[in-house]
């Protein structure tokens, strides 16, 4: 059982957890993801690490709540525990490996998407850790919708700030913001690290081959049970046929066929709408009639 030491919430349906869980702590990297359950008949969650501590034993993961299986886990509180807390996962971000002279003569920018916020900063904070100090580009609906930014501000070269409607920084996309940052500062850029919607990614993508930007994505939402067995998650890459739970998470946007990952992203809509629906049903304490009525 792995105990919840800390919960709260970061805006609305987004939830933080601090998790005590030592042996996955001590061997996190950035870019890699955990498997969780929250009791015994729960549905396996992959969540990308928002934080580390090998010291503290804790890892940190964000959540939002979409589906029945993330509103039970983020029902739970602190010193309650999750049934599993398997990690870490996946294949760690390829600068990780780099040689850090190298790596610290790069200018690297990072652009982040609502949730995909919290495992931005993880990797932004490794880079700051190892001497390199990286933009970031921060995108939210508004200012309630934003996360993580002071925790970003502290690590970041630069934080850039985009919503939609403009109640905080440039008002627009963050795409308009790379080009900003590119045309009209006369910024250059090495490499760019996208995550966040599927789609913010895809227009990322289309934007940063303009400039002959090398770029990477994370494909961590696609992913269903974690291991490569289930298939849910394979996505094209450069026309071959990859996994992101093994073979990523993270890929070269350039060559990830996104249109095919979208549409494979809302494979289990109905699926979740009926759970979603049959858990509304037993709460109120009705006989759920889902399957049954003609």
């Amino acid at each position: 059982m792995y105990k919840i030491l800390e919960k709260r919430e970061l805006a609305s349906a987004i939830w933080l957890m601090k998790v005590h869980a030592p042996r996955v702590a001590s061997s996190a990297r950035p870019g890699q993801f955990v498997i969780v359950r929250a009791d015994e008949c729960g549905e396996r969650i992959p969540l990308t690490v928002a934080d580390y501590d090998a010291r503290e034993g804790s890892v940190t993961i964000v959540i939002q709540t979409i589906g029945v299986s993330t509103k039970k886990i983020c029902a739970l509180d602190p010193g309650q525990c999750l049934a599993d807390f398997a990690g870490p996962l996946g294949r760690p971000s390829e600068f990780v490996s780099e040689d850090l002279q190298t790596l610290r003569g790069k200018k690297i920018l990072f652009v982040a998407g609502g949730v995909g916020t919290a495992p931005v900063y993880p990797q932004v904070k490794w880079l700051a850790e190892h001497g390199v100090r990286a933009d970031v580009i921060v995108g939210a609906k508004n200012r309630d919708m934003l996360i993580m930014t002071e925790q970003m501000r502290a690590v970041a070269g630069n934080l850039y700030i985009a919503t939609d409607d403009g109640s905080e920084g440039f008002k627009g996309l963050v795409t308009e913001v790379i080009r900003h940052l590119i045309e009209q500062q006369g910024r250059h850029y090495d490499l760019c690290v996208a995550i966040g919607p599927m789609i913010m990614m895809k227009f990322v993508a289309l934007t940063t081959r303009d400039y002959g930007l090398k770029t990477i994505v994370s494909l961590n939402s696609l992913m269903v049970d974690g291991t490569g067995m289930c298939g849910a998650c394979r996505v094209s890459v450069g026309g071959k046929t990859v996994f992101t739970c093994v073979d990523g998470p993270e890929f070269d946007a350039h060559l990830v066929d996104f249109d095919e990952a979208m549409r494979r992203q809302g494979m289990y809509r109905t699926q979740e709408q009926r759970a979603l629906k049959i858990a509304e049903e037993r709460a109120a304490g009705h006989k759920c009639r889902i399957g049954l009525d003609k």
